[in-house]
């Protein structure tokens, strides 16, 4: 198996984890000597903390068993394309490669909308690779957001007919 793919899926795994939480899948292992040393998950609702990103709980992890917050020799998988606040923390661990799963059209700073990670003027740039099992982690985050979105309106609906029920009830707030 392609050693890409191989880390990736450990990715997969780690984003299945946010899935589980009700959290936007998004994860990511760092390796070095082909170890996994760091991994993390999108836990930003759970920890109520924008700081809870797959990359940033990665990195910590990563820097801590090193010993060194530079990771010079280390690949970082991520599932999704980093925002701004990963590539830029990408950018400051000194990781030479990132490898990425799908593209964030609307968040993507790896090529999307942005490109912090391979940028000139940087005292360090980021080898990329992207599309590693691409339709996996695309078909995943689809599916989050329309469970999302069908939870969404289910709720909305539920709290309609409980407004109609008070009004019907006579036990309005107004």
């Amino acid at each position: 198996m392609d050693t890409d793919v191989k880390y990736m899926r450990q990715a997969v795994g780690q984003a299945k984890k946010a899935y589980a939480l009700n959290e936007v899948p998004i994860g990511c292992v760092i390796v070095h000597d082909g170890k996994v040393i760091g991994r993390g998950y999108n836990r930003r609702n759970t920890d109520k903390s924008t700081l809870a990103h797959a990359e940033i709980t990665a990195i910590r992890k990563a820097a801590r068993k090193i010993g060194d917050w530079r990771l010079e020799e280390c690949t970082i998988y991520v599932t999704l394309e980093p925002c701004p606040m990963c590539a830029g923390a990408i950018v400051q661990a000194r990781i030479p490669r990132c490898v990425i799963g799908c593209m964030n059209p609307k968040a993507g700073c790896a090529g999307s909308v942005t490109n912090l990670l391979e940028m000139d003027g940087f005292n360090h740039k980021v080898a990329v690779t992207r599309g590693v099992l691409e339709e996996e982690c695309s078909i995943m985050l689809k599916s989050f957001f329309k469970e999302l979105r069908k939870r969404d309106a289910e709720i909305k609906k539920l709290k309609a007919a409980m407004k109609d029920r008070e009004i019907i009830m006579g036990h309005s707030d107004k």
